[in-house]
């Protein structure tokens, strides 16, 4: 019977939850589907009690399989925001961070001194994810509650009894201090909501004793507050080391690299939340990933391993076309939910192939962006990546040419839930630090840049900012 640490990974559209042990091997894992409730008007939102009981599920399932569970971690997507009333039932949905309805509540904030004072304070942009500006929402639109918490705090508070988050997934909220690791006081203000209102805040190590009932989990066993599912999935995949960065690329997409101390860019172009251990991530999502060749595939009703194969036929540069791919607005280094797509330089001779192409470029030189903003603060010299993209060698190559770098594949399919897995492992004392990840987890294929491509991308990339700038404008 092994002993393992059981992970709970609350995700978009599923929870994982898996059974990992001490040398970060993966000896279990299930996942149990959930929807996420969206609305022209901007609203994505979950059931909590759904998510809840698809975790509960999960976690019987696992627990029974007769391992020796040492310890119960969390992790989740970022940014949730749900209303609970004072006995801890919940009286609002819980908001996604792809919920878009606080739009007015971010151009309030957003290029002005306040706003930047806040986003160097607390780490996290000022955009429609966070829930800052969701807050600010609930309350400009009348709706109230006891207490505010995410919906891993939900599921951490079904297990032990206790409202609490912590530093990570604080960090991602916009409303802690990066440096006193407390609520900041002008955050708050904007919000309209007090401290009390909040979880109490503790270190991602921190644990508090289960006391739902959890056939094949004894009574008392630690729950360990874990961290937000991108930190995690840094430790993960092991780039926990200052210069190794984290890119994942699945529907959306994101760059990470750790740093020791807190900081973010003079412009605002990143983020920086907080792992464990003294160690932060700081970095930027880009909420177009694979979802443009999902785009190409329904537009143009091929397969979409035949558009790729097509694509990948066409020279870099897609013979002249160049994509801003925004269908969904972006996040990092804009940050502008409202930013739209365009196709420029389109022919009469081009077809879905150029378009195709130009769409994982266009992704990719996002990426590259994001990269250049990092490198303002912190140095980047290696990208281990994950994410179901990565099984088409032009997303891999497309990529590698963009960032000029090397890319470690590393196994994609439980990031986040390793992390979280073994931050609970160092919470129980098995490890001196979570550097360790670095060795525990290794990549298992290299991926080259093209050198031509190297070239013709970074000497492209200008224009990228220029034609964002201008659309804008128009």
């Amino acid at each position: 019977m092994a002993d393992v640490v059981l992970a709970i990974d609350l995700g978009t559209t599923a929870t994982k939850v898996i059974a990992v042990d001490r040398n970060a091997g993966v000896v279990a894992s299930v996942e149990h589907d959930y929807p996420m409730r969206t609305t022209p008007s901007g609203e994505a939102t979950h059931d909590p009690d759904e998510v809840l009981t698809a975790a509960l599920t999960g976690l019987r399932e696992i627990a029974t399989g007769g391992h020796a569970v040492r310890a119960i971690s969390l992790t989740g997507a970022m940014h949730t925001l749900l209303g609970l009333d004072a006995s801890g039932r919940p009286v609002t949905p819980s908001l996604s961070w792809a919920d878009n309805r606080a739009v007015a509540q971010t151009a309030e904030l957003r290029g002005t001194g306040r706003g930047t004072a806040l986003h160097r304070a607390t780490g996290t942009p000022i955009h429609t994810m966070s829930p800052l500006v969701k807050l600010a929402w609930f309350a400009e639109n009348g709706i109230t509650a006891d207490r505010w918490c995410g919906l891993k705090d939900y599921v951490a508070l079904k297990l032990t009894g206790e409202l609490v988050t912590e530093h990570s997934s604080g960090s991602a909220t916009g409303l802690m201090d990066l440096r006193t690791r407390s609520w900041h006081a002008d955050a708050l203000a904007f919000a309209r909501v007090t401290a009390e209102q909040l979880p109490g805040l503790h270190a991602p190590t921190d644990s508090f004793p289960l006391t739902f009932a959890v056939p094949g989990v004894a009574p008392g066993t630690p729950v360990v507050l874990g961290g937000g599912d991108g930190p995690m999935a840094n430790l993960g995949v092991g780039a926990v080391v200052p210069g190794v960065a984290a890119v994942s690329l699945g529907t959306s997409g994101a760059l990470r690299v750790v740093r020791s101390s807190p900081a973010v860019d003079e412009r605002g172009r990143v983020f920086c939340y907080a792992i464990a251990d003294d160690l932060w991530v700081l970095g930027g999502a880009v909420s177009n990933g694979g979802v443009v060749a999902q785009w190409a595939e329904d537009t143009f009703k091929a397969d979409l391993l035949d558009l790729l194969d097509e694509a990948s036929a066409v020279p870099p540069g897609a013979n002249g076309v160049t994509a801003l791919p925004y269908l969904l607005g972006e996040r990092a280094p804009w940050w502008d939910p409202d930013a739209t797509s365009a196709l420029v330089g389109l022919r009469r001779e081009h077809g879905r192939a150029e378009i195709t192409r130009a769409l994982v470029e266009g992704v990719a030189q996002q990426l590259a962006l994001v990269l250049d903003a990092v490198r303002s603060v912190a140095d980047v010299h290696a990208v281990r990546v994950t994410g179901g993209a990565f099984r088409s060698d032009l997303w891999a190559t497309v990529l590698a040419s963009a960032l000029g770098l090397e890319l470690e594949l590393a196994d994609d399919s439980e990031g986040s839930g390793v992390g979280a897995a073994l931050v609970a492992w160092r919470a129980l004392g098995e490890f001196p630090d979570l550097t360790v990840a670095a060795e525990l987890v290794k990549p298992v294929k290299t991926i080259s840049p093209d050198p031509g491509a190297v070239r013709h991308y970074a000497a492209a990339r200008p224009g990228i900012e220029r034609l964002y700038r201008a659309l804008a404008e128009l």
